[in-house]
């Protein structure tokens, strides 16, 4: 079976200026490498053969620097937007799609195992499976629980709050795009949304190992500094 990827690079990294001034988000530099270079070489390594890269803005600056993915010992294709078609609103343009195929956004440093992914998607036959993490956050102020009388019943200082968030990797049937609109903008949200209304499984498989999304300037200059120490875990030669 062949493995293909979507990899959605057509943002125009607003959240991450100045830095996107010159340069799209997904060709801003992790070490010696692209973060979007890092993704390929993850998905050459774990046996993907075949790349489409969903791009908008500074499309031809993407498109000159991997060209056909030859470099890369992989087949690299574009589906070109005209105009902004959030996260999922692309997959139409991408002609050919396998019956299941891998989407993700191209500004994620992770050590995800791909070809694990793939796999448990394919074994348990989801129409759509989201890889997810734990993010904790801090409450920076003492949180008061009140009843109904307004009397104080409980107090916490600085809570810490688990969520199970979306690595924006996904995995996916072909068969979704039944509910993805041609033509418009349409995101990750409102698929999840339509799907849970619709009646449908949506499997999310838990990760607990690496993972960082670049699109803020802290969290950019955390992943230039973690990618030193941590090389071998992103990059296999």
């Amino acid at each position: 079976m062949l493995k293909q990827a979507i990899i959605l690079a057509g943002g125009r990294g607003t959240r991450l200026r100045p830095y996107t001034t010159v340069l799209p988000k997904p060709l801003m530099p992790i070490g010696p490498f692209p973060i979007i270079e890092v993704i390929v070489r993850q998905l050459v390594y774990f046996g993907f053969k075949k790349i489409t890269m969903a791009v908008n803005y500074q499309a031809d600056l993407i498109k000159a620097f991997f060209g056909d993915g030859e470099r890369w010992n992989v087949s690299i294709d574009y589906s070109l937007e005209l105009k902004p078609l959030g996260t999922i609103g692309p997959l139409h343009l991408v002609s050919n799609l396998p019956e299941h195929f891998l989407v993700m956004n191209g500004d994620i440093l992770t050590d995800l195992n791909y070809a694990d992914f793939y796999e448990d998607h394919i074994s348990h036959n989801s129409l759509f499976t989201i890889s997810s993490y734990c993010r904790q956050q801090v409450i920076d102020y003492g949180v008061l629980e009140v009843d109904e009388r307004l009397t104080l019943v409980g107090f916490r200082e600085k809570p810490k709050v688990d969520y199970e968030v979306s690595m924006g990797v996904y995995m996916a049937s072909r068969h979704i795009l039944d509910f993805v609109p041609e033509d418009q903008s349409y995101g990750f949200d409102q698929l999840m949304l339509d799907l849970i209304e619709a009646g449908k499984k949506i499997r999310v498989k838990k990760f607990d190992g690496y993972w960082l999304d670049i699109g803020r300037p802290d969290d950019y200059i955390k992943a230039i500094e973690e990618f030193d120490l941590l090389k071998t875990r992103f990059i296999h030669d």
